[in-house]
């Protein structure tokens, strides 16, 4: 639909019972909208665009409200992401400023993405097989187990337990009976961080391959140990993490859910949410951003929400994990997605180097 007018009429209703959740009609449209025609024309473009399938009258001599494909097209053709006012900019500033750490500023971000928007909020800690390795640390445990700390270059830290195999006296003198030798951990510790450092997930494998041929026999026990555990973390289809926030707000929309009870069990599970995060990553919006309507989630229990997600990296244009907000379809998109769009960017610059400068587009995502 091109006609500028039935468009901006739809903006209107979309906007009225976004702010109200009652049936909007045409007097209404005319006292609270400049829409600069007649009541008539008015009655005439809402009838066209209810014989189009973007707006609907749900009971008789009532008002209209939008449908999934009219929000689709109000979100495609009219919605523009709204800069953010100064209060709101403040109050970003206040909830996400000071963290020092991944975990605090992810806690800190995804309960500012939830009060900003009035939604459920989302945030997907950087995956480990998309980040690049910065430091290794081997701690010793009880005998025959070490602490394996993994820490990239986001800031995110992952521990592991590893557990060494028993010792066979014709390949190592490594006791298994007691803690591993101080030397040997730390040979080992070097060994990896001299050898992955600075290397993404795809290329450790390999790597590590090569560097047991290298080691002694007393230190292959170890390395192999670690190897397999690191290896684990560093998988494909390795567990990843979220942040959820915001529960309360779904309840709170109620009366725009037939039934509550699916969306909040797959929250509670993860799984849709991560496969959501997923096909954001393969189907980007504008503004890199993607906003998915009712059915189009693909989900049952997503059926009558609306998704909006953003990528976030340390460089411009590499998302590397993703956050997003779940609501009712009756929702303020245009906010919606200038919150979402904000928060992605101050995720960007957490994880950014130091000694690089906002560019011009950063300040305008703000």
């Amino acid at each position: 639909m091109a006609d500028d007018r039935r468009l901006k009429v739809l903006s209107a209703i979309v906007t009225d019972y976004v702010r109200t959740r009652e049936p909007v009609g045409s007097k209404a449209l005319t006292e609270r909208y400049h829409l600069g025609v007649s009541p008539a024309t008015i009655r005439n473009d809402m009838a066209s665009l209810e014989d189009e399938g973007y707006i609907l009258q749900p009971h008789t001599s009532a008002g209209r409200v939008p449908t999934e494909k009219g929000y689709r097209l109000f979100v495609d053709q009219v919605a523009r992401v709204k800069p953010l006012s100064p209060p709101e900019r403040a109050a970003i500033a206040a909830l996400l400023t000071g963290g020092v750490d991944l975990e605090e500023v992810v806690a800190r971000t995804v309960r500012a993405l939830a009060q900003l928007t009035g939604q459920l909020a989302v945030v997907e800690y950087p995956s480990l097989r998309l980040t690049t390795l910065q430091h290794l640390e081997l701690v010793a445990l009880a005998p025959g187990r070490v602490l394996l700390v993994i820490i990239t270059d986001t800031g995110r830290v992952e521990q592991r337990t590893v557990t060494l195999p028993p010792a066979h006296e014709e390949h190592t003198d490594l006791p298994r009976s007691q803690p591993v030798p101080p030397a040997v951990l730390e040979r080992v510790r070097a060994r990896l961080n001299s050898a992955l450092v600075g290397r993404r997930a795809a290329e450790v494998a390999p790597v590590l391959a090569s560097l047991a041929r290298q080691v002694s026999a007393e230190e292959r026990l170890l390395l192999t140990a670690v190897t397999d555990e690191l290896v684990s973390a560093l998988r494909p289809d390795a567990e990843e993490r979220l942040a959820v926030a915001g529960t309360a707000n779904l309840a709170r929309a109620v009366p725009d859910f037939s039934s509550l009870g699916p969306l909040l069990d797959a929250v509670e599970e993860q799984v849709v949410l991560l496969r959501l995060f997923t096909e954001s990553s393969l189907r980007r919006e504008q503004g890199g951003m993607r906003v998915s309507i009712g059915s189009e989630n693909d989900d049952d229990a997503l059926a009558e929400a609306s998704v909006v997600t953003a990528g976030y990296g340390p460089t411009q244009g590499d998302a590397i994990a993703h956050l997003g907000v779940i609501g009712p379809t009756r929702m303020d998109y245009p906010a919606t997605m200038a919150a979402v769009r904000a928060v992605a960017h101050y995720l960007s610059r957490f994880l950014s180097p130091p000694r690089e400068e906002r560019s011009e587009q950063d300040q305008e995502g703000w």
